[in-house]
């Protein structure tokens, strides 16, 4: 079945079909990258507790490392990053789901309507 033959209506549905679908493709990408942060994150924070008091230990800004003042500085920053992380994360999981609902809804709908004006020609 041609483009041209589908009702504006439809073509409007497979359209906003197309961009949840898009939409969902880029959440679940800031979700992985999101986990691979948190899981480096959590390696970084056993790292430092295995640290002995003393250790120099140095964090990265940008490209280059500076010496942190303490382990006990670094490992709240770390800690103040995996919460915003695990925050970041459920937040986009969320999306995710809100997303996938409305996919399910609209190819649903698509479909329907596609067999509706397959039965009528």
């Amino acid at each position: 079945m041609a483009e041209e033959k589908l009702s504006p209506q439809l073509q409007d549905q497979i359209n906003r079909f197309q961009q949840f679908r898009t939409q969902m493709e880029i959440l679940i990408q800031q979700r992985q990258q999101v986990e691979l942060q948190l899981k480096e994150t959590n390696q970084a924070i056993e790292e430092i507790s295995k640290a002995a008091e003393g250790t120099p230990i140095f964090k990265s800004i940008g490209s280059i490392l500076i010496k942190a003042k303490g382990k006990n500085e670094i490992a709240k920053e770390l800690k103040s990053a995996k919460e915003t992380l695990e925050l970041r994360k459920t937040t986009l999981e969320k999306q995710e789901g809100r997303t996938k609902e409305k996919l399910t809804e609209l190819q649903s709908k698509v479909q329907n309507a596609f067999n509706i004006s397959k039965q009528e020609s």
